[in-house]
């Protein structure tokens, strides 16, 4: 290992994500699991978000409804539910037991405790009338398949039970139990979201039975994800690992340690690479242009972005809460923001020109045309809205 820590500048850092993350044509995906495992998650919050960042990603876009349906649906080659930071993504079925062990025993033990103390504060029944019902929502779903809170409900009446959440404050409100309980069984990994009740844009899902999986050590999982997602993000800091996976400081240390991360420097300070990956990377012989979604994972993948986004573009392109919108891409930099019309059109602006000439406009033109293609009618509107979004949506 060399003494000084090798400098991995911004362009390159950008030549790996066009690469790395599918956007450069020659390296786009033949599958939705092809995407999701280069990515090593698709954000899940919004539902939307998953197709229209595999279908930025796919060789041939018009395939990516229906494909991306039977991965999550027919194949369960992919499965959503509750990962890093508490937050819903769609994972290669591979990686589940490793993310649960990872990410979700933590959390979930934090969920279930506060439903039960939530529970107790309202006067609702104790712990063991919750375990009877979950037992008896478990058996229910296995028998249905599939199915929905209301239909759960009509085996299980307790589920409608209700109670009130935090009485005589200002955010005081009505909880029922189905809702409650089929959130801390998500995140223990006993249950995944199955089909949408509406079309690939619906936030209503059925529920499924979780395909079972292995238990791993905790420490051996937390190393795994964390050089699975340096492979495919690396470099990063150690602000950007912590992000990312939600862990304690101690955590990300002990990880980088065990697989042998490698330190490197970059224009925000010291950063990491995966065990082997220090050696440079040429970029796609071809510029490129993308138009990513809101929540896309390349965007939000870390959490010092100033070598792919100018913090002067922030404001309009983030929420209050820190969501990224649709963004507009130009080799390896954000450049502006789109947003659907009604009529379906995709419209876009540029908000830094730096390096953006004829040829980016045409490209970002034709990125905008294969969107429309494949989207058709369907409408989208991003679950957080953005300033420009808002703006270009009309």
């Amino acid at each position: 290992m060399p003494s000084t820590p090798r400098h991995i500048s911004p362009t390159e850092r950008r030549a790996r994500l066009a690469l790395r993350h599918r956007l450069a044509a020659r390296t786009r995906a033949a599958t939705p699991e092809e995407v999701a495992d280069s990515l090593v998650a698709l954000h899940g919050t919004d539902p939307a978000t998953v197709y229209l960042a595999v279908g930025a990603r796919l060789a041939d876009p018009a395939a990516t409804v229906p494909e991306t349906a039977r991965a999550l649906y027919e194949d369960r080659t992919l499965l959503r539910m509750h990962g890093m930071r508490h937050t819903v993504f769609v994972f290669p079925a591979g990686l589940t037991a490793v993310v649960h062990a990872s990410t979700g025993l933590a959390v979930a033990a934090r969920e279930r405790a506060a439903l039960l103390k939530h529970m107790a504060t309202a006067g609702a029944p104790d712990a063991v009338w919750l375990k009877e019902v979950e037992d008896s929502l478990l058996t229910a779903l296995a028998r249905r398949g599939q199915a929905t809170a209301t239909e759960l409900a009509q085996d299980e009446p307790r589920l409608r039970e209700q109670f009130v959440y935090a009485a005589g404050k200002n955010y005081e409100g009505v909880h029922t139990v189905s809702t409650r309980l089929l959130k801390v069984l998500g995140v223990e990994g006993k249950v995944v979201r199955g089909r949408p009740l509406g079309s690939w844009t619906s936030s209503q899902f059925r529920w499924a039975v979780a395909p079972e999986h292995p238990e791993l050590d905790v420490s051996e999982a937390q190393s795994t994800l964390l050089h699975r997602w340096l492979t495919a993000c690396g470099p990063a800091t150690e602000a950007d690992l912590k992000w990312w996976t939600g862990w304690r400081v101690t955590d990300v240390r002990r990880a980088l340690t065990t697989i042998g991360a490698e330190p490197v420097s970059l224009d925000e300070g010291p950063g990491f690479v995966a065990p082997g990956d220090l050696t440079p990377l040429a970029g796609p012989a071809e510029p490129w242009a993308a138009l990513l979604p809101a929540l896309d994972p390349t965007a939000m993948a870390w959490q010092q972005r100033d070598w792919y986004l100018s913090p002067e573009l922030r404001p309009a392109l983030f929420d209050g809460s820190g969501n990224v919108g649709p963004t507009v891409w130009w080799n390896g930099r954000v450049v502006g923001g789109w947003a659907q019309r009604p009529d379906g059109e995709i419209a876009w602006r540029l908000l830094d020109r730096e390096g953006v000439g004829r040829e980016a406009e045409a490209a970002i033109g034709e990125a905008a045309e294969r969107l429309r293609g494949w989207v058709g009618t369907t409408r989208v509107t991003p679950r957080f809205r953005t300033p420009v979004e808002r703006e270009l949506a009309g």
